[in-house]
């Protein structure tokens, strides 16, 4: 039985492909199933040869990269991409990790390397670029920075009243202790869940004790 990986080459530069295949082809364990030029001929191969990694170029004439790679990974779920790529700015990064790409490299790596990620997709297993790592994880912490900051933009009066909610106060008691009116205290909490992005008071008393803002009695 043929376990080779099988593998398809999608770039609209002939040099490209011709030589990342020969590259593969002198590999015992990887088998060149395919070439595609465009991303149409990418999905139209990928549904009828479902190969087990796609080497995935993103600018191309007609359909781009990414929409190949979201169209393939809804085509045929096992298969893995690869984007192989000379771009590694967000706004290309990004999309093509959220259509499904496992693996995004650009195109100073060795062909070593290549055939090594491509191993390592066929296991499931991700490879990113050093560059392309490093934004990843830019973006993981600016986000996570975000997430929970989230609650700076709150006044002070709202983080008293997101205090008394997480302690299961209604709207009168929280009208009580502050001495104001309970439409007030409706505002406030109207306030408090669109700044926090929440949909209603339960998920605020939940974040604030995730947040250690509330302490129990």
């Amino acid at each position: 039985m043929d376990d080779r990986i099988t593998v398809m080459i999608v770039d609209d530069h002939a040099l490209v492909r011709q030589g990342a295949a020969d590259y593969l082809a002198a590999q015992e364990d990887i088998v060149v199933v395919a070439e595609a030029t465009s991303g149409e001929e990418a999905v139209c191969q990928a549904a009828e040869l479902v190969p087990n990694v796609v080497l995935m170029d993103l600018l191309m004439p007609g359909m781009d990269g990414v929409e190949a790679t979201r169209r393939i990974k809804d085509i045929s779920p096992r298969t893995q991409i690869i984007v192989l790529t000379s771009y590694h700015q967000d706004e290309h990064i990004f999309p093509a990790l959220r259509a499904g790409a496992i693996s995004y490299l650009l195109k100073d790596i060795t062909a070593p390397e290549l055939a090594a990620a491509i191993r390592q997709a066929a296991r499931g297993e991700a490879t990113l670029h050093p560059t392309v790592a490093r934004r990843v994880i830019m973006q993981f912490w600016d986000e996570d920075a975000r997430e929970h900051k989230r609650f700076t933009d709150l006044t002070d009066r709202e983080m008293e009243v997101l205090k008394l909610i997480a302690q299961g106060c209604a709207n009168q008691d929280i009208a009580e202790q502050l001495v104001i009116t309970v439409g007030t205290v409706k505002g406030h909490v109207s306030n408090i869940l669109s700044k926090l992005q929440l949909a209603d008071r339960t998920q605020a008393a939940v974040y604030a004790w995730q947040e250690g803002l509330a302490r129990r009695k």
